[in-house]
């Protein structure tokens, strides 16, 4: 009887011990697995603060360059109000659909947080790149979405820097009120031109004056196209075209020693030495676009594209001097007129 107490005991103490060596290591894991969660939410909390986006501008020129700069600086100062990394990385297209869509492959690839493409083309290439992947398009400065086929994409918004073309048209007859023949100077490869140049020749239809068409694809085109107008027509019309754009210094100079006033359809054109505009801020626009990819990262939500405020009249005084050119009626036609000179 003696032994079998003793055996008993001797089995008691053993499943003590088992029960006890199995809570030891229930606790174990259980720790393990708490301190796993939580080094899991931190790398969730550290990703949550740093971005990764990608800035891909269509081509080189200025309206494009001040959109670029205003987006980087107002990145920068998110990252330091939010206490965030944002890191972004500049990529140029140089206006060639082959190159900007390697460029939307690379950056797919490289798994960037978000994609703010500048311009039309940059944006349907970096649209097109990111269909898999979804990664948020946030683009800048598109004109027309709806036309572009930007719109009812649920990864893909952005600012719209619309233009008003009747503004324009009425500026150029509030200062020239005899004009007999306008020009129309753009690129038929530019989706931004395609609505204001109709909506141009409809104004231009319906008050009679005749107008003259001249397009180009290069620099070369653009500037052989400007100088054929001299002599032709009494004011000159490009919308928001970025090939133009490209060569707006030139053509400006060229208009204005003919003696034709040049209406645009950016500011940037009238710091080139253009005559005039009625048109959107581009700094603006530039933080606007970075305030809502910041916004998108940040929540997950992608809004629908915001159009800018315009209406804001740039006049090159050392242009309507040359042009000998009195803007003054500009006043009635504008909350704000805004006077510059030609930049070197």
């Amino acid at each position: 009887m003696k032994k079998f107490v003793a055996v008993l005991s001797a089995a008691a103490m053993m499943t003590s011990l088992a029960a006890c060596g199995s809570t030891a290591d229930t606790a174990a894991s259980s720790a393990e697995t708490t301190a796993s969660a939580a080094e899991n939410t931190a790398d969730t909390a550290a990703a949550a603060d740093s971005y990764k986006v990608a800035i891909v501008q269509q081509l080189d020129h200025a309206s494009l360059d001040e959109i670029r700069v205003a987006i980087e600086k107002e990145l920068d100062a998110k990252a330091a109000e939010k206490d965030i990394t944002i890191e972004y990385k500049d990529f140029n297209g140089q206006n060639d659909a082959t190159t900007l869509n390697q460029i939307g492959t690379q950056v797919v690839a490289d798994g960037y947080d978000a994609v703010i493409p500048i311009a039309t083309l940059a944006a349907q290439c970096m649209t097109t790149a990111a269909e898999s992947t979804k990664t948020p398009v946030i683009y800048a400065a598109i004109s027309d979405p709806a036309a572009a086929d930007l719109t009812d994409i649920d990864y893909v918004t952005g600012t719209s820097d619309a233009l008003n073309t009747q503004s324009i048209m009425d500026m150029m007859f509030a200062v020239q009120p005899d004009i007999q023949t306008v020009g129309l100077l753009y690129s038929n490869s530019e989706a931004n031109s395609t609505t204001p140049i109709a909506e141009a020749k409809a104004y231009l239809d319906a008050k009679g004056i005749a107008y003259v068409e001249k397009t180009g694809n290069t620099n070369d085109e653009i500037m052989t196209a400007a100088s054929s107008m001299v002599g032709q027509v009494d004011a000159v019309f490009t919308p928001t075209d970025n090939v133009v754009m490209a060569a707006a210094a030139a053509v400006s100079e060229t208009l204005t020693k003919g003696g034709i006033p040049f209406y645009t359809g950016a500011d940037s054109f009238v710091t080139a030495g253009a005559f005039a505009t009625c048109g959107v801020n581009y700094t603006e626009l530039g933080t606007y676009t970075a305030d809502m990819a910041l916004d998108i990262l940040e929540t997950g939500v992608v809004p629908a594209y915001h159009v800018m405020d315009g209406g804001i009249i740039t006049v090159n005084t050392e242009t309507a001097a040359a042009l000998g050119i009195d803007y003054s009626a500009f006043n009635d036609l504008a909350g704000q007129v805004v006077e510059v000179t030609t930049a070197e």
